[in-house]
């Protein structure tokens, strides 16, 4: 199995005994094993005999620096990949344009990725056009926005308060994202504007990746941020900002990152996507099981390698164990989750249509796709199902699924161009 470096501080230090179990007894923690008609373990897989057997047997799969790359690390770490006859390498990025890039260049096989990072790339407005492929959801929530201390001093500590502020102290407001069609952009947006600020009007949008939000607030380039953990927390452990609305607040158990490739790939590669699919499935379920496989997860992934930060940082948030940075401190049900039951990972085509809605109200779509097609066309709830067949993964029966944002407004993707066109602040 895939070792990660060993940490330079104790503080994310690897609880060894987990990482090097004995291959039969990871593949009991998982509580998967293959069927009378699968092939042995002592074959080094459980693929269907014969012409389902992976087409590749390493996978580069590409990931930032953040808490929900967990499931694609611990797939590797934990010798969940070898089951189903592949060797996943995680490769670590330094933004999302990186990912993007080396993804539709063929560098990288597979990637911890933006849901709407790559269906701009589907659409052709975040670079050049491509056909993408969505494999699963990696999780749901977990994100957040941070606004700076000195924001905060001025009583911008939510959406409110900052939409008073900016309205008193007339300059330049500045916000970050992480990538200009990707989650955090849309979830930003969405929050501004359900408290009237308007988010390309008002203030100025910029881009930053993940791992440099912290040290960007620091110097103060940024008013606020919208990213995912750990970066939010560490700005109040840093004493620098603090949380003004969780992204769960804006939108229970919304999706988040994807296992996205390229439809190139799923057609040359058809039983290595369902490989790697099944792998990190095993692998999500795994985190979700106990709150003692998420404190070794934590440990894990802390390591300079991936996240590189303290293992304290993570676990927080992981553990649904939230504060603000003004006092308040909560615990909050709807934490990031990575399997729960499998609801988490099916690739729902309402999620995918979701995000062309915001590309449209934003402006970055100047027509309504076809919405639904698309969405078929890109998440391949086909692989999935094999996947999670193979895995012993439960699947939702409904292709589409109903949610209640935070303004009030049900999205259930029934009408998408209505919705997209039904907002008063848009492009």
């Amino acid at each position: 199995m895939t070792k990660p470096q060993q940490p330079q501080n104790q503080e994310a230090h690897h609880d060894e005994a987990t990482i090097n179990l004995p291959r039969r007894s990871l593949l009991q923690s998982a509580g998967v094993f293959a069927g009378a008609s699968m092939m042995g373990l002592s074959t080094g897989g459980v693929w269907a005999a014969g012409s389902d057997k992976p087409e590749k047997t390493e996978v580069r799969i590409g990931f930032i620096p953040l808490t929900d790359c967990a499931s694609v690390v611990m797939a590797s770490v934990l010798g969940f990949d070898k089951k189903y006859g592949i060797k996943i390498v995680p490769t670590k990025e330094s933004s999302w344009a990186s990912v993007r890039d080396k993804l539709v260049n063929g560098e990288l096989d597979a990637a911890h990725v933006l849901y709407g990072l790559l269906y701009g790339v589907q659409m052709g407005i975040g670079g050049a056009k491509k056909d993408m492929s969505v494999l699963m959801t990696l999780n749901n929530n977990g994100q957040a926005i941070t606004l700076s201390k000195k924001l905060a001093d001025q009583g911008a500590v939510d959406g409110a308060g900052l939409a008073k502020l900016m309205a008193r102290e007339k300059r330049e407001y500045t916000f970050a994202q992480t990538f200009p069609t990707g989650t955090h952009a849309m979830w930003l947006y969405y929050w501004m504007a359900a408290n009237g600020i308007h988010p390309l009007k008002d203030a100025k949008v910029i881009t930053v990746p993940p791992p440099q939000m912290v040290a960007n607030m620091r110097v103060g380039n940024m008013d606020g941020y919208c990213v995912g953990e750990p970066w939010n927390h560490r700005a109040i452990a840093d004493g620098i900002g603090i949380t003004a609305a969780t992204t769960q607040d804006i939108w229970k158990d919304h999706p988040e990152k994807v296992l996205g490739t390229t439809d190139e790939f799923t057609k040359k590669y058809p039983n290595t996507a369902r490989a790697m699919t099944a792998a990190i499935l095993e692998a999500s379920r795994w985190i979700d099981a106990s709150l003692s496989n998420k404190t070794k997860m934590a440990e894990t992934i802390a390591d300079k390698s991936y996240v590189n930060t303290s293992v304290d940082v993570i676990n927080q948030r992981i553990l649904g164990r939230y504060q603000n940075g003004l006092g308040k401190t909560w615990d909050d049900p709807n934490y990031m989750k990575f399997f729960n039951d499998g609801a988490v990972n099916f690739p729902y085509l309402s999620d995918a249509m979701w995000f062309m809605t915001q590309h449209k109200r934003w402006g970055l779509l100047k027509t309504d796709p076809d919405y639904l097609a698309v969405a078929k066309a890109v998440n391949r709830i086909d692989i999935y199902k094999d996947a999670a067949a193979m895995a012993k993964v439960n699947v939702p029966k409904d292709v589409m699924r109903s949610s209640k944002l935070m303004d009030g407004t049900v999205w259930d993707g029934k009408n998408p161009a209505a919705y997209a066109a039904s907002f008063k602040i848009k492009a």
